[in-house]
């Protein structure tokens, strides 16, 4: 605990570097989000991204995307124009058809969303991770005291908005991790909420159990020795799922990337901030308040 100032410190330089990335970059949403239409093909060579992009002018669609999808071969194509059922998907595949005629692809995804409902579910990810804080807030609040379902939202909101950040700023950097706000995505938020909280809860309940036994201990030593105590699972727990993230980043694939890295921040985070926000914001609370929780 002696360290949770200079940990306050780090995070928050993180979390303001993060929300400037999210200020001047923003998100890249996926098709999900911002609606549009959405193909992978996989080539049987590499196809020349020139003649693609002219192929696709011709056709009347300039303001598409195009770009690798996990290897030379697989090429995304992204557009947010709109047109009735799966036209614009079928002008696509019929233009590469006419000019690269020479090369065989397959459709290995394929799908439209329109702008509407692309709206709709940028509001409810939202809606869904806030009723999420807001239930473990009411949650923890009951089972310990205010002060402990408090620190508890406060560390998950540090977890969201430091891995958001991040994801922010290597965002384009790193082109291969597929950084984009999906579906799969929001899903891994609400994951790293869950992984975030359960480590929370053991940390507090060794703290009110030690509480009650070590009575003349000061709260700043019972909580470093709850999680000294804590410490072993903590770190068999996190590590476990550490390192099948790992193995899901690297050899997982070009779908599940994004979602396996946001986990990866996220464990980390997660795992950090049980000790040096949520525990810390009590620690601090008590303090202030010269009466010990």
């Amino acid at each position: 605990m002696a360290l949770r100032g200079k940990m306050y410190f780090m995070s928050t330089t993180i979390i303001v570097l993060g929300m400037i990335s999210l200020f001047v970059k923003g998100l890249n949403y996926g098709i999900d989000f911002r609606g549009g239409t959405e193909l992978v093909l996989s080539f049987s060579a590499a196809p020349d991204y020139g003649v693609l992009r002219n192929s696709l002018l011709k056709a009347g669609l300039p303001d598409c995307e195009i770009k690798s999808f996990g290897n030379d071969q697989t090429i995304l194509i992204r557009t947010v124009k709109q047109e009735e059922g799966m036209a614009v998907a079928n002008k696509i595949k019929e233009a590469i058809q006419t000019d690269l005629s020479t090369l065989k692809f397959q459709v290995v995804m394929e799908s439209k969303i329109g702008p509407k409902i692309g709206k709709e579910l940028r509001r409810d990810a939202v809606y869904s991770v806030l009723a999420t804080l807001f239930v473990i807030l009411a949650y923890i609040a009951i089972r310990y005291k205010f002060i402990y379902g408090l620190g508890a939202v406060l560390s998950l909101y540090h977890d969201v908005l430091l891995t958001l950040g991040i994801i922010s700023i290597l965002d384009g950097v790193i082109p291969s991790l597929n950084l984009e706000i999906t579906q799969e995505m929001i899903a891994a938020f609400l994951t790293l909420v869950g992984l975030s909280v359960n480590d929370t809860v053991v940390v507090f309940d060794r703290i009110r159990e030690n509480s009650r036994i070590y009575r003349s201990m000061s709260l700043n030593d019972v909580m470093n020795k709850s999680i000294n105590d804590t410490l072993s699972r903590t770190i068999i727990t996190s590590g476990t799922i550490f390192m099948a993230l790992l193995v899901l980043l690297f050899v997982g694939g070009e779908v599940t990337r994004g979602m396996a890295f946001t986990l990866t921040v996220g464990i980390i985070t997660g795992t950090y901030s049980s000790i040096y926000i949520a525990s810390a914001i009590v620690l601090d609370y008590s303090l202030a308040k010269k009466k010990p929780e």
